[in-house]
């Protein structure tokens, strides 16, 4: 039985694989032909002071939320942070993710140091000495790291290690599996990219808290390092889509977004897109995204029914001061106005919706201006890197 459960699996991943290449292969070709040239023009640009409006004011933005929170945390005592990053071909998520707290909590003045998958384990833990160390709990990570090297650091040093709070099965492992594990390796906490709440209130995560873990969350938000608005001579991308193509969201892009992208041209790009052999670094997603008129956004199933997040894009989009077309994520009027985006319910209201950016750029414009505003105001990742620091304050090693 066990053997045919695992055939009827691996058949289930190619007829969904192929079902993504037929899609794939409808997407108006002018998107693909493009990107190339496209790719390559983002590469070579360089941030000008001059534009519109939305320019002027995320310039503005983003210099006071840089001289608020440059190392504004320097002088707190015995804080040093590792931060396991995962190669961005193998976990585009994590990498964005890891990478741009860790960025983060740097520019606050906390001292971190990136631990990369290839990077010997042993040689930057003892060189760095750090109070903690964060990583997330799937084997991927956890199999790069010296544990009884841990164990013994831990004897004679402050150190609590932090590991992701998930839920998911991960191949045979399960939740109970991987709390055990935890409990003999004696993690001293657990982390999470949702809300507080959805940790509190899904009883799949009530396993954690029993056994007296907190779960810590560090929302998504956008790092203003990278992503603000940028001048460029043209808006000539009817949209432009910078999303992974996950199997977990590849029947959310065959519901939404046909409307769209069969039969206009656009951008697209990411890993996973069988049309591109190279993608954008983020270093020049805000130039990409300059170019655009519209910043299409999806989210996973479970966001959709529960309040638990609003993807990174979300914030992305807003920060570089571009007009947002997105779906209706539980979340998304408890962080953003509703003027802020366009929202919408059903893949026709979202198709409609497009259609009336296109032809009312104004209003576009209006919203994506609000938009700005609301995400340097309390959604910068340097306000995710601030929540984890005073988390770090109230619970010391």
């Amino acid at each position: 039985m066990g053997l045919i459960r695992k055939m009827l699996r691996l058949l289930k991943r190619i007829a969904q694989e192929l079902k993504f290449i037929a899609f794939v292969m409808k997407i108006d070709p002018r998107t693909w032909r493009t990107h190339g040239k496209m790719l390559e023009w983002a590469r070579h640009q360089a941030d000008t002071p001059i534009g519109g409006e939305i320019v002027a004011r995320g310039n503005e933005l983003r210099a006071r939320v840089l001289r608020e929170f440059k190392d504004k945390y320097k002088s707190v005592p015995g804080l040093r942070l590792m931060i396991h990053i995962p190669p961005k071909h193998v976990a585009p998520g994590g990498f964005s993710l890891f990478s741009n707290l860790a960025d983060s909590l740097e520019y606050i003045g906390v001292p971190v140091k990136k631990l990369y998958w290839a990077d010997n384990f042993n040689e930057v833990f003892s060189s760095f000495s750090p109070t903690h160390l964060m990583t997330s709990d799937h084997l991927l990570y956890l199999d790069r790291i010296d544990w009884d090297q841990v164990a013994g650091y831990k004897k004679s040093h402050p150190l609590a290690v932090g590991l992701t709070a998930s839920v998911d099965l991960q191949g045979d492992r399960t939740l109970a599996d991987r709390l055990e594990w935890g409990a003999e390796h004696k993690i001293d906490f657990y982390f999470g990219f949702r809300t507080g709440e959805y940790y509190r209130e899904r009883k799949e995560y009530t396993p954690y808290f029993e056994r007296g873990h907190k779960i810590v969350s560090i929302e998504f938000g956008a790092n203003p390092l990278f992503y603000y608005p940028v001048h460029t001579p043209v808006r000539d991308l009817d949209y432009i889509f910078l999303a992974s193509s996950n199997v977990d969201k590849h029947e959310q892009y065959f519901k939404w977004l046909p409307g769209i992208v069969f039969h206009n041209a656009g951008f697209i790009d990411g890993p996973g897109w069988h049309r591109i052999s190279h993608y954008a670094p983020r270093e020049v997603h805000r130039f990409l995204y300059a170019r655009a008129k519209i910043g299409l956004n999806l989210h996973i199933a479970d966001s959709l029914r529960w309040a638990s997040e609003l993807n990174e894009r979300t914030y992305i989009l807003a920060a570089c001061g571009i007009p947002q077309l997105i779906d209706n994520p539980k979340l998304l009027f408890e962080r953003f106005s509703r003027e802020a985006v366009f929202s919408a319910s059903t893949p026709e209201e979202y198709a409609r919706l497009y259609r009336r950016i296109l032809a009312d750029p104004a209003e576009g414009e209006r919203r994506a201006l609000l938009a700005l505003e609301e995400v340097y105001a309390r959604h910068t990742t340097f306000h995710r890197a601030e929540t984890l620091v005073r988390s770090f304050q109230s619970s010391p090693v």
